[in-house]
């Protein structure tokens, strides 16, 4: 889909530089893309931050107090 908008000389060229476009067509799109992206994992992030989406981690914690456990083990170890 084509649209048209008005943007100031100024924000192109702030656009292009920001993406490593020359072409502005491509430079808007690119931006736009990006910005799109930024908002979607947004979202995402707020579900899993607020509680609505959650994920079961099977056996997280015994292999996390295992690794705490062989760390503690090799700094007695080397301290020795």
């Amino acid at each position: 889909m084509k649209i048209t908008v008005e943007l100031e000389e100024k924000d192109i060229d702030d656009i292009c530089r920001w993406t490593g476009e020359k072409k502005k067509g491509t430079a808007i799109r690119k931006l736009l893309v990006s910005e799109l992206m930024m908002r979607r994992r947004r979202e995402i992030a707020d579900k899993f931050v607020s509680g609505e989406w959650g994920v079961e981690l099977a056996g997280y914690e015994a292999a996390t107090g295992k690794d705490q456990a062989d760390d503690q083990t090799l700094h007695s170890k080397w301290r020795d």
